[in-house]
């Protein structure tokens, strides 16, 4: 996922991907724990997508405020 992608989706979708990945670094983070990951690098891909949605948010909510 880059973050050309992220600025084509409208906030509320954002929101909802954000929710998902912080789901997945859960479970990841709670694999981790117990000994049952096997790819260690998809913690640092999840928070990374999840630091990128962030940033467009932002993005976009300074726009919002910035036209008003």
């Amino acid at each position: 996922m880059n973050a050309k992608e992220l600025r084509d989706k409208t906030p509320d979708q954002l929101r909802e991907e954000l929710a998902n990945l912080k789901k997945e670094s859960f479970n990841l983070r709670f694999q981790q724990a117990t000994g049952q990951l096997e790819n260690a690098a998809r913690i640092k891909v999840a928070r990374r997508n999840a630091a990128r949605v962030l940033t467009v948010l932002n993005e976009k909510a300074a726009s919002a405020a910035a036209s008003e």
